[in-house]
């Protein structure tokens, strides 16, 4: 079989899997929750891949990215209003009949804690005046702008740094955000988290049904759909020129840029291009969950999600997308205790080890992932006759 068909008849029966899959699991709640996380961590982890294992930049600020999208989406949410009338007091932009309301993030002083401009403006609102919450998209779409936006920034910052010094700059730029998001809390709400609305704080009618806003169907798909798109997008680039010049740049900048490539360039790409990955699994991630902390910018996710990319397969996207799913269903399936004898395994601690210990004999010996290797057996089937009939039938022609 033409490795080419096969490869698509792979991927063609994973997505209808997946379409499958959530249906199978609509009665259960907890498990669709797991999957949908997953997802979110299959998309962290694919492209952390692209931007270390095709690019070579090792960085630890991807999930600083994450959050960038996720508070963008939320300070939206919580600060922007349409009014179809002027309040008078907050800051407001005319856009025709309605006007931008901006909502003040610190009360003015003799105001009622807790109250905005918007609350002390109805008082002087003509009456019929309708005030709307945008949808959850325009925020999503704006915080992967600024994620796009801090990834250009930071790319331009690190584009001479290598390994280690690239590794310890987006660790310090991490925690530096991890800390302003904990100090301001008037517009963060700082340790106690920024609440969001649900994806469809109204519901939605899907496949003829009606799912109301937290019922985790259409949260899986619309998770389901963003993973596939970023997987497509990522694809698209690594077997594009894009692909094949970070991929030189890995393995020696020098002989590249003799060769005409444009590192500069390209390390800011690849990083603005990752980076608004990162920021819109984020985003929708902060509407599905509906409240967002600064622990979300711990070590230790930064270290799961490149965890699951290298058990993955760090320089296979599918292999580290694979991987993450797989350990997050584990992590939580390994969640039970047991008892032996008189001996009680505590697995909320010990899951932690066994899954620390299989990163480091996968570090040790699987320099490749334990999933990439299997998806290259899958894909290579029939790969030896191919060539083998290709080579006979060039033959046959030069006699």
């Amino acid at each position: 079989m033409n490795r080419k068909w096969l490869s698509l008849g792979l991927v063609a029966a994973s997505v209808l899997a997946l379409i499958a899959f959530g249906v199978v699991l609509e009665p259960y709640p907890y498990w669709m929750h797991i999957a949908i996380v997953a997802f979110f961590y299959a998309i962290l982890a694919s492209s952390w891949s692209l931007l270390a294992g095709y690019a070579g930049q090792f960085s630890f600020g991807h999930m600083a990215f994450m959050a960038i999208g996720a508070y963008t989406a939320g300070i939206f949410g919580k600060f922007i209003r349409l009014s179809t009338a002027p309040t008078g007091i907050c800051s407001e932009i005319p856009l025709g009949n309605t006007w931008l309301v901006f909502l003040n993030a610190i009360p003015e002083r003799g105001t009622v804690t807790g109250q905005n401009c918007l609350e002390l403006g109805k008082a002087h609102m003509p009456v019929g005046t309708l005030i709307y919450q945008l949808p959850a998209m325009p925020g999503i779409v704006l915080g992967i702008i600024m994620g796009g936006i801090f990834g250009f920034l930071i790319g331009l910052l690190v584009l001479r740094l290598r390994r280690t010094y690239l590794a310890l700059f987006t660790i310090g730029f991490s925690e530096i955000l991890r800390t302003a998001l904990n100090a301001e809390i008037d517009i963060t709400q700082g340790p106690n988290g920024l609440e969001l609305a649900p994806l469809f704080p109204k519901g939605v009618h899907l496949f003829g049904y009606y799912f109301s806003s937290v019922n985790k169907v259409p949260p899986y798909y619309v998770m389901l759909a963003l993973f596939l798109v970023s997987m497509a997008v990522m694809y698209w680039l690594a077997a594009s020129r894009f692909g094949l010049f970070i991929r030189s740049i890995r393995e020696d900048e020098e002989a590249a840029a003799a060769l005409g490539v444009h590192i500069v360039r390209y390390k800011v790409l690849v990083f603005v291009v990752t980076s608004m990955i990162a920021a819109a699994a984020g985003a929708v991630q902060a509407h599905y969950i509906t409240v967002i902390t600064p622990n979300i910018l711990l070590i230790m996710q930064m270290s799961l999600v490149i965890a699951m990319a290298v058990i993955g397969g760090l320089e296979s996207l599918i292999g580290a997308a694979i991987g993450a799913i797989i350990i997050e269903f584990a992590l939580e399936l390994l969640r039970t205790s047991f008892t032996i004898g008189p001996i009680v395994v505590e697995m909320t601690t010990w899951r932690l080890v066994f899954f620390g210990l299989l990163l480091m004999l996968t570090l040790r010996f699987w320099n490749n992932g334990l999933i990439h290797p299997i998806i290259q057996r899958l894909t290579r089937v029939g790969w030896a006759e191919e060539a083998v009939s290709r080579r006979v039938a060039m033959a046959e022609e030069m006699e």
